[in-house]
């Protein structure tokens, strides 16, 4: 029996309902707060999953609370079959907000504004409404799906890794967290933290010091260093050049003989590199064009531009660089960096296709920069994550996804991470439509209601399609 007419007609009826069910968890700040007995995450995210909870056992769903770390709720009693995987923590509000602040949800021009609209308690809800269409249209299935609602999906995921040290995962599982059609490929990840030792010098003109990057995630927009014994002329004439030739800005402050260098360049996401200019390779790269004093600090600085130059963001001179056609090519993006007297310490983000390995990678870079005089101290990596893009599950997903929008369904890959990276059979599905910019961790987020009202459809056609 095809029940998408039951099913549209449900959740459009009940659209009002779902909007105001969001606004209530929305209105709730579940930023990560400091660990009190009983709350693993603060009072924020405590208060959203308790209130998602009741919001669950209120249609009828049977819920489990996982010591406030994880809360499910199922709709049936049978056989585990799909989980659905939402969070409910966001990130802070930040500022910069116009339309509402950030918890004081609010519905203009089709758009509901406010934090975690779109990251991730919108689609959360809209999962919780798919079941209940299903459960009060009496569905029936042999099967059961569980929505499971996480509190620090955005600071590291520790609550999944709890539940699942209790829990089997489902046979299929899909999280709410990203975008249509389904993204079914998930880069792998070697944050590579490193370092290098040196003996100081007093020789000048020299480097005093070097403080760039604000997560190892970022690609950063600004880095700073510190000269002394070269004029200001000199300084900015190299500037000019170095603008022309990078794309990298350099402010200065100061008097002789010591001066403040500021390089801006432009941030970015550190799975997309090459959409930013990076303010520390490019200073870097100036750095070394400056008659500074030789030395064991300038000559680790060489190493760094000659393993990590401006404009290299495919590992190229690393030795990593290598792509499929599924996943795409690799990405590094060199993010944090300090450099004193005697040492240095740094991180570089590099997001790895599924043809990666430790081998190919971990190991090649470890030894590139070994044989440069810098250490790298990883010993394992996150390896990718691929789910075959023909199988039942995913085929069924796209097929859902084209019947309510019209539009073709495809597997994607990204350079970002889910919280199904861990998942055999895991793969991120919604809620937002392809190219919709939702201004996800940023001021003035937002989730278009008519794709939350979709994407309930969506979810309640798929759990009917692989549960019944």
């Amino acid at each position: 029996m095809d029940y998408r007419k039951e099913i549209e007609g449900f959740i459009d009826s009940h659209r009002e309902d779902m909007i105001e069910d969001i606004c209530r968890l929305c209105r709730i700040n579940s930023e990560k707060m400091p660990y009190t007995e009983g709350k693993p995450y603060g009072e924020g995210t405590f208060e959203a999953l308790q209130a998602a909870l009741s919001m669950a056992e209120g249609y009828g769903f049977s819920i489990t609370n996982y010591d406030n770390y994880v809360g499910t709720a199922d709709l049936n009693d049978k056989e585990s079959q799909l989980d659905i995987l939402a969070h409910l923590d966001v990130v802070p509000a930040g500022e910069g907000w116009t339309e509402t602040s950030a918890y004081e949800p609010v519905v203009k021009d089709g758009k509901l504004f406010g934090r975690g609209t779109a990251d991730d308690k919108g689609p959360a809800v809209a999962a919780l409404y798919a079941m209940r269409a299903v459960k009060e249209l009496g569905i029936p299935l042999n099967k059961n799906v569980r929505l499971i609602l996480g509190t620090d999906e955005e600071c590291g995921s520790s609550d999944i890794a709890y539940y699942y040290d209790k829990e089997k995962e489902a046979p299929m599982t899909f999280s709410p967290d990203a975008e249509f059609p389904v993204i079914n490929i998930e880069k792998g990840r070697l944050e590579g933290h490193f370092h290098a030792e040196f003996k100081a010098s007093e020789a000048v003109p020299r480097l005093v010091k070097v403080e760039a990057g604000i997560k190892a995630n970022v690609v950063p927009g600004k880095a700073k260093a510190t000269v002394e014994g070269i004029d200001l002329a000199t300084l900015e004439t190299l500037a000019e050049e170095m603008k022309a030739e990078t794309g990298i800005s350099f402010g200065f402050e100061g008097s002789f003989p010591v001066f403040r260098i500021t390089a801006q360049g432009e941030g970015a996401h550190a799975s997309t590199p090459q959409e930013g200019k990076n303010a520390l390779t490019g200073l870097l790269l100036y750095l070394t064009r400056l008659p500074l004093a030789e030395c064991g600090q300038m000559d680790a600085v060489k190493a760094l531009v000659e393993l990590f130059p401006h404009g290299d963001t495919c590992g190229k001179a690393a030795g990593i660089a290598m792509g499929d056609e599924l996943s795409g090519a690799l990405t590094l993006a060199f993010s944090m960096l300090t450099v004193s007297s005697d040492s240095l310490e740094g991180i570089f983000d590099s997001r790895c296709p599924i043809c990666s390995n430790e081998d190919n990678v971990l190991r090649t870079v470890k030894k590139n920069m070994a044989d440069k005089g810098v250490t790298l101290e990883n010993e394992t990596m996150v390896p990718p994550h691929h789910v075959d893009g023909n199988s039942r599950f995913v085929k069924t997903l796209l097929a859902c996804y084209e019947e309510y929008t019209g539009l073709q369904g495809s597997c994607e890959s990204t350079g970002g991470g889910t919280y199904v990276h861990h998942l055999k059979n895991g793969v991120a599905f919604g809620a937002a439509l392809p190219d919709t910019d939702n201004r996800m961790h940023g001021a003035d987020e937002f989730a278009v209601v008519d794709e939350l009202v979709v994407s309930a459809k969506i979810f309640a056609q798929a759990i009917v399609e692989l549960c019944r």
